[in-house]
Order: C-alpha cells, then structure tokens, then sequence
C-alpha cells in the first residue's frame, strides 16, 4: 500500500477514549458535535466506576462547574433539564443526573465498550525504539475483554482519561508501602480513600480508635465524617497523621470562592482545637504492625522513633498515575509531578493551588508521540490540584485539534474558583489531595452540605 493509502486508512480509524468517567464522557460529547468516530473503553462494568465508590460524597462545587458544556447541550437537545446550577450534587447525583443520560444518548451508547480493560497501547508494527514512519502507523490498543479474550483494537489516536482512583499513593514516608503492609492481619485493618463512614462501613468504625493518614480533602471529608460518627458513638477516638509541621493549610480560607470548600476546612479546624481529633504532625510512617487484632503504626519524627496504636487507618494520601499501559510510547513527563512537561510548572502543588492554575489545552499536554493526550486527573500525574472544569477544557481543546481545528485548540479559556490559599505548604508533606475532583463532606453539620 502506498504512504498516502496508508495515511487515508489510518484516518478512517476511530479516536479511542480510555476511561468512561466525566471527563472520557466529556471527550466523547465533543467527538460527537465534531462528527469523528471513536470508542470509548471503560475497565468498569459501567461508566463511572470510580465515581460511584464515592457516591455519598457530596461536592464542593456546585452543578455549573461540574458539567461540560458540549454535554450540556447535546443533553438539552433530548429534553434533558439541568439540575439547580447552584446547589452541590452527591457523587451519586453526579452519576444519576448527568453522566447516566450522557451515557445513554445514542451516538455515545454505540460507542462504550464497558468491561474493557486496557493492557497496553503501541503504534503498528513499531515499538519505543522505531521512528521510521512511526507516526503513519495506527495505534494498537491490547485490550481485555469481561471473559478474559485479549483482543486488540486499531486507532488513529489515543486520548487517556482513566484517572488515578485504582492507583493510590502509599502512606509510607518515602512513598513505598510501610514494612508489614502486605501482612494479612495488617491488610485488614487498613482502608482505602473516602470510605462510606456514616453508611455502609459504619460497622467498621463506630467506637474504634481511627488514624487517618493525608492531608487533602479526601483525608478532611473523612475525618469530618469520622466526628460526627464519634457524637453518636462516644467510643469513637480520632487521630489525624501528617507528614507535615501543620495542619494549618488545610483549615481554608475564607477567601474561598467555593463557599463549601472554605467551610470544610473551618469545620475541621474547629475539631482539632477541641480536641475530638488528635493531629500528630511531623509522623512519617515507616512500618505497620498487627497486634492482638489493632494496628500498631510506626514513624518517626524529628529523628527518632514513634508510635501510635490504632484499631483502623484509613489511607486518604492521594493517588499517582498508572503509567505502565503506556510504556511503548514516547511520552515526555516532569520528573517531579509526572505530568505532561509543559503543563508540570503550572500546576507544581508546590508553588499552585486549584484557583491558580491557569488556563492549558492541548498544546501543553501534546506528547513526542502525535496523537496521544493523557487527561482528566491522570494529566496531572502527582498534583493534587485537579477541578473536573479543568478537564473539560482540556477535551475540548483536544478533541479541536484532533479534528483539525487549531484555532480553537488554542483559544483555551478557564476561570477556576480561587481556594485563598497560595499553595500546598510545606512540600515534605505533598502526600495528599488538596483540591482532586471536587468533594467535600457528606452528612456533617455544614450550611453547604471527595475525591
């Protein structure tokens, strides 16, 4: 086959989106109103997996941030209302009110491929090494299907939206797992970020003695959730570890232009000085033990040895990219953040908060590798200051340049909520989520009622 036959069939193949969550569903809206042909493959047994393990966290931002705006309107063109642009919808909500209807408009529902792992992506015929030709060739996308078939899957480019959820940070100092994690007896006595504390897991903190380890808002919603847990069951005893010298930048500020987020954090600086939650700065985790069925946590600070004794720790130290399925292609990452490398310095946690990030597209997440945009909350690699608005316009601006539009690629536009904090603080402690993808508290005792 000729290079201009070869170049025509590969145009014809699809744009493969990774990841059904909001913003792989928001990439696949704009496919649709730019007419392109793409699949949208999802690991989960339905869209949204990831959100829905959160779904009794409500949000801190409110319905008219949290949606896209090429959604929005093929949404309202099959009669769908919008729900109250101002008031803060559950994770559920989030799910059943908006991503659900998306998801079934015809021209996305043809396209999800759900039960979809994806296992590798490479160009055609070409692995890291090869550079003749390369960005000719289609890519390849190995793939493993509900049965265990692995099958593979052609596509002219690649947009990566799968999140970090299922790739959580370590609660080790030196962010590998503490020594002893792996034990059976420790396993069981540790969980994941953003447990349902006041709903189906309740059994499995009321009157114990819970750490919670982080020092984003998955780890505040948690112990404000834990709080009001301890005033109905009084047994209940709160210890919060930070690798940190202060909690003090998690308490907000009133400057917030979230109402809700600057809430959360007042509330939990409230507890902490009344002494329903202990912090223990400065602890840097370095090994777990299980003890006659409790947990026995040690650390140290200041140069020496430390411990606390606890019956569960609830690891809320944000998450990490999974970067692996993407090996055999020529991806350029920060060293530091692991994000695209031009868009790294802009969303540094050490040097930016989630209002201050400013605007980016697709020229700052391009690659070497043409054609392949890594999304959403993944793009930001190690940084916490992902808002879902962001990740709307980045989609937007990709899929422009995808279907050849490079004046509206790079007309990027964005205005994020400013938190009133600077940035993240002390950088020793960047183990957490300080903005990720919006929730605040669920069931606490807040006016304005995350991941």
């Amino acid at each position: 086959m000729s290079i201009a036959g070869a170049e025509a069939e590969r145009a014809q193949l699809p744009i493969v989106v990774i990841g059904a969550g909001p913003v792989g569903l928001a990439a696949a809206a704009h496919l649709v109103e730019r007419g392109e042909s793409f699949l949208v493959v999802e690991a989960g047994q339905t869209i949204a997996a990831a959100v829905r393990e959160w779904s009794h966290v409500r949000l801190f931002s409110p319905w008219s941030i949290v949606t896209d705006a090429a959604a929005v309107r093929l949404l309202e063109v099959e009669g769908w209302t919008a729900p109250d642009a101002a008031a803060l919808p559950f994770g559920g909500e989030l799910v059943s009110d908006y991503l659900e209807p998306l998801a079934a408009l015809p021209a996305i529902a043809a396209a999800l491929r759900l039960n979809t792992e994806v296992l590798a992506v490479t160009r055609d015929g070409a692995d890291k090494t090869r550079s003749r030709r390369r960005d000719r060739s289609p890519f390849v996308l190995r793939v493993r299907g509900a049965d265990g078939a692995i099958a593979e899957l052609a596509a002219r480019a690649v947009i990566d939206a799968s999140g970090t959820w299922r790739t959580p940070n370590p609660v080790g100092a030196g962010g590998l797992p503490p020594l002893g994690s792996e034990a059976e007896g420790v396993s069981a006595l540790l969980e994941t970020a953003m447990p349902d504390v006041l709903g189906r897991d309740r059994e499995r903190f009321a009157g114990r003695s819970v750490a919670v380890v982080g020092s984003g808002h998955s780890a505040t919603n948690t112990l404000l959730a834990l709080a009001t847990l301890a005033r109905e069951e009084p047994e209940t005893r709160l210890h919060w570890v930070i690798r940190g010298a202060s909690a003090a930048r998690n308490y907000g500020s009133d400057a917030d232009e979230l109402p809700a987020r600057g809430a959360i954090g007042s509330r939990l600086r409230r507890l902490v000085e009344s002494g329903a939650i202990t912090v223990h700065e400065r602890f840097g985790i370095t090994a777990l033990e299980e003890r006659d069925g409790a947990l026995r946590i040690h650390g140290g600070r200041a140069g020496g040895p430390v411990s606390l004794d606890v019956d569960r720790l609830v690891a809320a130290t944000g998450f990490r990219p999974d970067l692996g399925v993407l090996r055999e292609l020529r991806i350029e990452l920060d060293d530091i953040v692991e994000a695209p490398r031009a868009l790294a310095p802009l969303i540094d946690p050490n040097l930016h908060s989630c209002g201050s990030v400013p605007a980016h597209g697709e020229a700052e997440l391009r690659h070497p590798e043409a054609d392949v945009y890594i999304v959403g909350m993944k793009s930001y690699g190690r940084a916490p200051t992902f808002l879902l608005a962001t990740g709307y316009e980045q989609v937007r601006s990709v899929v422009a340049s995808l279907a050849g539009d490079d004046e509206a690629a790079r007309r990027v536009q964005l205005v994020l909520p400013e938190t009133g904090v600077c940035n993240t603080g002390d950088a020793g402690d960047a183990g957490g989520d300080a903005c990720c993808a919006d929730p605040a508290p669920v069931r606490v005792e807040l006016s304005l009622a995350r991941p």
